[in-house]
């Protein structure tokens, strides 16, 4: 059920398996080119009509908007220990999230005064996924770090949902954090597109966060530069480092975590030593697998994606977890904290055996948005940064631009640029008169 490689040997082979990417296809993209421009010329009317189209619902304009009074419903109807664990999360989140924030700085001298502004962002667009599968924990990783960094104004869009609107948690979530007032039942390419866009209902805004299905990652991709993003989101992953200290019972359990989503996830057990018993984590994984109410996409994961790969050292182990940049890390081994120092590419680290990453996706407060596909090379998790913009302000007193002209116009015109040093030189002058 799941490839098996040895390492440093099969190093060539395991380094193309982590490799293997699927894209959208040019049929997609053909797609959503024609529903970014059909949501850009027609605006509301386009989102109404693919409403009816993907989705099945037929909405009225007016229909768009989702009334705050349904997302109080939603929150009202929540089981209680459900609204707790969803209070819990959004305190943990803002909590954690605090400690990001940044403020400017000045820098002064004489004749000169320099200075950078941290302001947030005016809109932003969150996308909650719908349709099978809801996660309001989305809402939750994505608008909360926006609260935190003063976003002027936060919309909400997900797909139409068909039945018991006032039963839909990601409507509840959106009352508890106070954003009931912009949420729009609008889903797939063309809410990004009205994101973008702007519509006579929906808000254009600057920036969209949130994960999506192939057409919403490909219209993020499209639209970037008209607004920005916070990635491109490929399916997860996860990859633990083990050796014969973790019990088979919960490496197998953390491995279907993470298959369980749409069956295209990446998992990955490392385990270190020749010692280690791989067959005691499959047989685990089919008993477990046996039980699983989403059996089917995690069989799939498991198949596709699934590798086993045996190191001899614990350097081993680590050189594994650098070549892959793993979205998500758990380690399973004698002393975690010691091999979790040694590894820079990674998402998010979950140490020991009593840290699953599944509290990190909910209740532990650090962000689950965190790259994907080897980009934890360069990409950071989700956090209040990406909701904040800086400007550079400059003064110079006459003093100082007389200190600094000969420089100024030096560097001008060594790059062909006499006007620039003009506009310092005509200051020079006009001060001498």
């Amino acid at each position: 059920m799941v490839k098996r490689f040895r390492y440093p040997e099969e190093r060539a082979a395991l380094e193309r398996a982590f490799a293997r990417t699927e894209t959208a296809g040019d049929e997609v993209e053909r797609v959503v080119e024609r529903i970014i421009r059909d949501v850009a010329r027609q605006g509301d009317a386009a989102l109404v009509r693919y409403a009816a189209k993907f989705d099945g619902v037929k909405l009225s304009t007016a229909e768009l908007r989702v009334e705050p009074a349904v997302c109080k419903r939603a929150w009202e109807n929540l089981p209680r220990e459900l609204a707790r664990a969803f209070e819990l999360a959004a305190r943990r989140i803002e909590a954690f999230h605090r400690r990001q924030l940044r403020k400017g700085y000045v820098v002064r001298s004489k004749g000169m005064t320099l200075e950078q502004r941290v302001r947030p962002l005016a809109r932003v667009g969150v996308y909650v996924p719908g349709g099978r599968a809801v996660y309001p924990s989305t809402l939750l990783m994505n608008a909360v770090p926006a609260q935190v960094a003063g976003v002027g104004e936060i919309v909400v869009v997900t797909p139409p949902v068909r039945e018991a609107p006032e039963r839909f948690t990601p409507f509840a979530v959106a009352h508890l954090l106070g954003l009931s007032e912009h949420v729009y039942q609008v889903g797939g390419a063309q809410a990004i597109a009205a994101l973008a866009f702007g519509t006579d209902t929906i808000p254009r805004v600057d920036k969209v966060v949130g994960p999506g299905n192939a057409y919403v990652a490909a219209a993020k991709r499209m639209l970037y530069g008209r607004i920005d993003i916070d990635s491109v989101a490929g399916e997860s992953e996860v990859l633990i480092i083990a050796d014969t200290s973790a019990r088979p019972d919960f490496l197998a359990a953390d491995l279907l975590a993470q298959a369980e989503h749409t069956g295209g996830e990446t998992v990955v057990l490392v385990g270190i030593g020749e010692d280690f018993d791989f067959d005691a984590v499959e047989r685990e994984l089919r008993l477990q697998l046996a039980a699983a109410p989403r059996r089917q996409q995690a069989r799939r994961s498991l198949t596709r994606r699934g590798f086993f790969v045996r190191v001899r050292t614990r350097e081993e182990a680590v050189e594994v977890a650098e070549m892959k940049a793993p979205e998500h890390l758990e380690i399973m081994a004698r002393r975690p904290e010691q091999l979790a120092e040694k590894i820079s590419n990674v998402g998010a680290i979950f140490l020991g055996a009593y840290t699953p990453e599944a509290v990190g996706d909910y209740i532990a407060g650090p962000n689950h948005v965190l790259p994907t596909g080897g980009t934890a090379r360069f990409f950071s998790p989700l956090g209040v940064d990406a909701f904040l913009k800086t400007s550079n302000v400059l003064r110079y007193e006459p003093e100082q631009l007389e200190r600094d002209a000969p420089h100024v116009i030096a560097m001008a015109e060594a790059e062909g640029l006499f006007a620039h040093a003009e506009s310092v030189r005509v200051r020079l002058v006009k001060r001498s008169k």
